[in-house]
């Protein structure tokens, strides 16, 4: 087992930020990457002064931000015929009637879909592809990907250093 934070100790400051952007901005492209695991253990990092929970934050919310954006232009350019050629391969889980019931789910909640989904690991993982894919109106994509990238990258990096910084307290 990796002992991530050990690695990341490791690095210097401006390393840690740029992987926590990295790896969160690939894994926010639709790539299985450990983005939460990263961003926990920098904020616990943080929480002990290795690095500043702002620059943290701030790459996390860029990484989330941007990944999700290129992201979503590969489903808007490749992704709908993929999903097609997955539902003929898969009818029933990703047939027809799906890819209309997922695309009608998207056009009501097509933001509140982006947005939440920043918070539920697989969505987080393919919000802005499926966006992408689904033709969500990108000005709309890009106000609940950014909303919903600030709000988890700066809350989940703030919760976690208080906790962390309790922890130092009272341990």
């Amino acid at each position: 087992m990796v002992d991530v934070q050990h690695l990341l100790s490791a690095l210097p400051p401006g390393v840690v930020y740029l992987v926590v952007a990295g790896v969160i901005g690939v894994e926010s492209m639709g790539v299985p990457l450990p983005g939460e695991i990263v961003l926990v253990s920098s904020a616990l990092l943080a929480a002990t002064g290795v690095v500043e929970p702002a620059w943290v934050a701030t790459a996390a919310a860029a990484g989330a931000i941007i990944g999700d954006s290129i992201g979503y232009a590969v489903g808007r350019r490749g992704g709908r015929p993929l999903l097609e050629r997955l539902g003929r391969r898969f009818p029933k889980h990703l047939g027809p009637a799906h890819l209309a019931r997922a695309e009608a789910s998207f056009a009501r909640h097509g933001v509140w879909a982006v947005f939440f989904g920043r918070f539920v690991a697989l969505l987080r993982i393919l919000a802005g592809p499926l966006a992408g894919a689904l033709h969500v109106p990108y000005r709309r994509f890009l106000l609940a990907n950014a909303a919903g990238g600030l709000v988890w990258a700066f809350g989940t990096t703030y919760l976690l250093f208080s906790v962390g910084r309790a922890a130092e307290h009272w341990l």
